[in-house]
């Protein structure tokens, strides 16, 4: 993959994770606040948070897969423009990965 691509793609899951990350510090303050004001028992307070972080782990997840998925199909899509030699890298890697494997099993 072209280095340039690489970094695009680094920067959009950072990009991602960083607003979830904001997304979830904001959820959790305003719980606080809310609490605080009395508005919900703390209870009910600790019972959103779980859910918001429960929420985020799936959200966080799911963005996960879709970036693995997209940078799988954006690699298989430009290996014709890779160089012999990092053509080589890649099936090196990739025996590599399958005898892990095989030895796992």
């Amino acid at each position: 993959m072209p280095e340039n691509e690489k970094s695009n793609l680094e920067n959009i899951i950072l990009a991602g994770i960083g607003a979830i990350a904001k997304t979830a510090e904001s959820a959790g303050d305003l719980l606080e606040d809310l609490v605080k004001k009395g508005q919900i028992t703390v209870e009910q307070g600790q019972t959103l948070n779980e859910e918001l972080k429960h929420n985020i782990k799936e959200t966080v997840s799911g963005a996960a897969q879709a970036v693995q998925s997209k940078a799988v199909t954006s690699i298989v899509s430009n290996m014709d423009r890779l160089t012999p030699e990092e053509l080589a890298q890649i099936r090196t890697k990739m025996d590599e990965l399958e005898n892990s494997k095989d030895d796992e099993s």
